[in-house]
Order: structure tokens, then C-alpha cells, then sequence
């Protein structure tokens, strides 16, 4: 079985967002506790990422907040985080986070979130990120985006392959589960990175 002892979860910062979601990152933040894998995001303090945190720490979890010092600057960082590091860019804060990770998990969240998740895809293409990547589909609220995806496939966009770079999961316990269960990635598939 994998080793996961800290996992990124990228989620929103909006505090408009349906009690479905909240309800999502409360549970996930008790079970990355009671499972003692350390939670890395974005430090945020609102929505989601402070959801969260809160969470986590409750629960007796660790917690790992990485933020660029803009947002520090404007009063985005989470008041109760002992472990914070501090970037001087975005670029450098999704870097970091992904250091700091033996997987990924991506809550619904908006145009940041997808674009983090986004990106740790590429990177896995690349075979520059090997650990699992987990789509935590609350509400079936990603079945736009993973049609994308597949549609990429199915156009030659990208390779049949690539659909194993990811894992959807319906529920924070499934998400937690396919971390250990996702299939294994070998970087030297980034030879098929280009069609």
C-alpha cells in the first residue's frame, strides 16, 4: 500500500457557496486528521480552505498553509495555522504545494482551483508530479470538466493513457481511499505526452 503522509487539497475561498460543499471539507478535514496525513493549502482563511483548516485542527490534524505574501499582506491567511510558508508568487506557492504532497485532492472551487488542478495534471503528463491525483466530484459538480477531459481523449488531444492520471471519487471517503488505490504513474510515460 502507498505511504500518504501529506496531501494538497486545492477548494475554493467563496463563502457563498452551497452547505453541500462545507459539509465535503468538514469530513475531509476529519478524515485527513484521523488519518493522520497532513493537510497542505493555500492558507486561505474563508470558504472552503478555511472550512477546512478549521476542520483538520479540530480534529487534532496537521496543517500546512502556503501563501504568497500579497495575500498575506491583504489578511487572506488563516489566523490559527502554526505551519505557514510564505512565497513570493503564485507560481512558487503551487510549486511548493506540490513539494510538500504525496497527492492531490481537488474539492470544487473556481477558476484558481480548476487551474491548479489543471496544471498538476500536466505536470503528471510530464512526469514532473507521480503521485495521485483525486477529483472529489461533490454534486457532480466537475462532470463538465472530466467530459472535457474525456473528450480530449476521444479527439486525440490527449492519449487514452492519460485518463489514468486522475481518479473521481463521489465522497471525502472515497477521495481518501483513492489516494492508496490509484494507479501507480511511471514518469517516463512523458514519451507519450506528445501524440
Amino acid at each position: 500500500m502507498k505511504k500518504i503522509n501529506s496531501v494538497c487539497v486545492y477548494c475554493a475561498s467563496s463563502s457563498k457557496i452551497n452547505d453541500s460543499y462545507f459539509k465535503a471539507a468538514r469530513e475531509l478535514g476529519r478524515l485527513l486528521a484521523k488519518n493522520n496525513i497532513r493537510c497542505v493549502y493555500g492558507a486561505g482563511n474563508q470558504g472552503l480552505m478555511g472550512t477546512l483548516a478549521d476542520e483538520t485542527l479540530s480534529a487534532g490534524g496537521n496543517v500546512l498553509g502556503v501563501i504568497p505574501r500579497f495575500m498575506q499582506t491583504e489578511g487572506w491567511c488563516h489566523k490559527e495555522l502554526k505551519n505557514i510558508i510564505v512565497t513570493e508568487n503564485m507560481h512558487e506557492r503551487k510549486n511548493r504545494m506540490a513539494e510538500e504532497s504525496d497527492g492531490i485532492i481537488a474539492l470544487p472551487g473556481g477558476c484558481g482551483t480548476m487551474e491548479e488542478l489543471l496544471e498538476i495534471i500536466t505536470w503528471k503528463q510530464l512526469g514532473l508530479y507521480l503521485h495521485p491525483i483525486v477529483i472529489l466530484n461533490i454534486n457532480g459538480f466537475y462532470n463538465p470538466l472530466i467530459q472535457l477531459l474525456e473528450q480530449a481523449i476521444n479527439e486525440n488531444f490527449m492519449r487514452p493513457e492519460h485518463s489514468r492520471m486522475w481518479c473521481v471519487a463521489y465522497t471525502p471517503q472515497e477521495a481518501i481511499e483513492a489516494l492508496y488505490n490509484a494507479p501507480e504513474w511511471d514518469g517516463k510515460l512523458r514519451k507519450i505526452a506528445a501524440i
